[in-house]
Formats: C-alpha cells, sequence, structure tokens
C-alpha cells in the first residue's frame, strides 16, 4: 500500500515541499541527502511512504519510518534530519474546527485524556490510514473531484487518526482550556513577537499558569523553556537573512531583536558551530550547488 502513496507523492511533487490543489495538503519529496535543516513547524501531521525523517526540538527528538506518522502539536522550531532518502511524505495541516467538530459528532469533548510528553509524537500508520491517505493524495490526478470529495477525505483521516495511537494527543490538543491549548497559544504568541524582551511573568499571567507550571508544560511540548524557545525562532531568522545576503550580520543580529550584536555572534556560534560570516558563506555555497545541481536534473 505504501508503493501506491509514493507512487502518488511522486507524480505531483516538484520539489523539497509544494502546496497543492487540495487544501491542507503539503507534499514533501526528496531525492538525494541534504544538510540538516531549520524549520518553523505548524500544527500538522506528517505521513511518511519512504525514506526516514528525524525531526529534533530541544531536548526531544522524534523519528517517523515508512509507514508511521508524526504528529505536531504546536508551532515548533525543529531541525529537520533525512536519514533515508529517497524521502517522500503527505503532510496534513490539522484544521483545529473540523477536529473539534468532529469530536463534537462523535461526542468525544468529554473524554479526558493524558497530556502528551511533546509536541510531537510518532506511531505507525493503519492500512485504513494509508488508504485514505493514497485516496487524498490522488485526488490530484483527477482535479474535478477535489472540490466534493477533499473534505470528505480529509474527515476520514481525521477520524482514523483519533481511532490511532495517535488519538489522546489529539483529544488533548483541541480543548480551548486545556494545558496544551495554553502552551500552544503562548508558543505563538512568542512566534508573533520573537524580536521582543520575552516576559516570563506576563506571558504566564496571560496563560492563566504560574511561572513555574508554564516553564514545566512548555519543556514538556516543546523540549526547551520559553527563552530558548525565542532564541531558536531568531537563530532560525537571522540564518534565513544571511544566507540570502543582503544585511551584515551586525544589521541582522538587531532586526532579531539583538541589543549586542556580542552577545549574537556568541549564541549564533554556539548555535551553528560557526560565526555568522562564515556560516553565511558556506550556506550560499551550498544553495548555488543545490541550484546548480537541480537544473542539471532538469
Amino acid at each position: 500500500m505504501l508503493d501506491r502513496l509514493d507512487a502518488a507523492i511522486d507524480r505531483h511533487c516538484v520539489g523539497l515541499g509544494s502546496g497543492t490543489a487540495v487544501p491542507r495538503l503539503l507534499l514533501v519529496s526528496v531525492e538525494e541527502p541534504i544538510e540538516p535543516t531549520d524549520l518553523l513547524y505548524e500544527p500538522m501531521i506528517c505521513f511518511v511512504a519512504s525514506g526516514t525523517k528525524r525531526a529534533t526540538a530541544g531536548e526531544l527528538t522524534q523519528v517517523a519510518n515508512p509507514g508511521e506518522m508524526l504528529l505536531t502539536t504546536i508551532d515548533l522550531p525543529v531541525t529537520i534530519e533525512l536519514d533515508h532518502v529517497p524521502y517522500r511524505s503527505a503532510v496534513m495541516h490539522i484544521d483545529g474546527r473540523a477536529l473539534t467538530e468532529l469530536l463534537v459528532e462523535l461526542d468525544e469533548t468529554g473524554q479526558s485524556a493524558p497530556l502528551p510528553a511533546g509536541g510531537q509524537a510518532s506511531a505507525p500508520m493503519t492500512p485504513e490510514l494509508v488508504d485514505a491517505v493514497t485516496r487524498w493524495v490522488e485526488l490530484l490526478d483527477t482535479p474535478e473531484d477535489i472540490r466534493p470529495l477533499a473534505v470528505r477525505i480529509e474527515s476520514e483521516i481525521l477520524y482514523r487518526l483519533l481511532r490511532s495511537s495517535l488519538g489522546p494527543a489529539l483529544r488533548q490538543w483541541a480543548p480551548a482550556d486545556s494545558a496544551t491549548a495554553r502552551v500552544r497559544e503562548v508558543a505563538r504568541w512568542i512566534c508573533a513577537h520573537y524580536t521582543e524582551p520575552l516576559s516570563i511573568d506576563a506571558i504566564a499571567a496571560s496563560a492563566h499558569m504560574s511561572p513555574a507550571s508554564l516553564h514545566r508544560h512548555f519543556k514538556a511540548a516543546t523540549g526547551m523553556s520559553p527563552l530558548k524557545y525565542q532564541k531558536h525562532l531568531r537563530m532560525q531568522e537571522a540564518r534565513r537573512r544571511l544566507a540570502a545576503g543582503d544585511a551584515t550580520a551586525a544589521q541582522i543580529a538587531q532586526a532579531v531583536g539583538y541589543v549586542s550584536a556580542t552577545q549574537f555572534n556568541r549564541e549564533y556560534r554556539s548555535t551553528y558551530g560557526l560565526p555568522p560570516g562564515q556560516d553565511a558563506a558556506l550556506l550560499r555555497t551550498r544553495l548555488t550547488h543545490n541550484r546548480t545541481a537541480t537544473t542539471r536534473r532538469a
């Protein structure tokens, strides 16, 4: 069954990651090894058809092999490594409203669920789930079927997920008043304001949690403290801007929220192993090489 899903992804994916005509469906296809890549994950679930993905957030690492799925329940800065290629996966961005409506329909909104150990979890796909995801991707073969069928198949996938070992994590994710939801809102706030000074007392109060409780729940979900989470966001954005090459390291340091260029340089080197200038030069060399290789394959 995985061969059919793999072939469907291969037919319609044109690069490292591409959106599709099916709402909330992203396809990923990588043919050759790539360097570890920093990404900001939104709540989503990744269905792996081939290859192996390793996602690291702070102190937490999850691995998804062929036939497995990786659930992310919070906005999360991660480092992605592909241990085996070719790698192909279908990614569903979670529609919180659709999930809540399904839970209401199933009369499961009152069920309690244990707090997930982290903002990511992996598990095997059932045959029924593989079949549903494959049919969802194959809608791209018949575009006229997308509008009448995509939402129905997406609802089936959510139902199959709720019946899988990831069901408790999804049920805990949905309620607006859960600790998971409050941590998710804090993470979203930090993402939107990562360049600003961070007051733990203020964001804890806004989440109706004590600073100690916020720290505990936040680290359990993300693998890092709120301050380290903010630092990862700053580092990711700084690295992206450095690779673009349209500003100096000092200008970028200020743009992502650092008052001290010395502190920025120190934290950048601690994160990526090289000073900003050297790392930027290496990144641009790699990007040029990748573009040349892609052109040759085309």
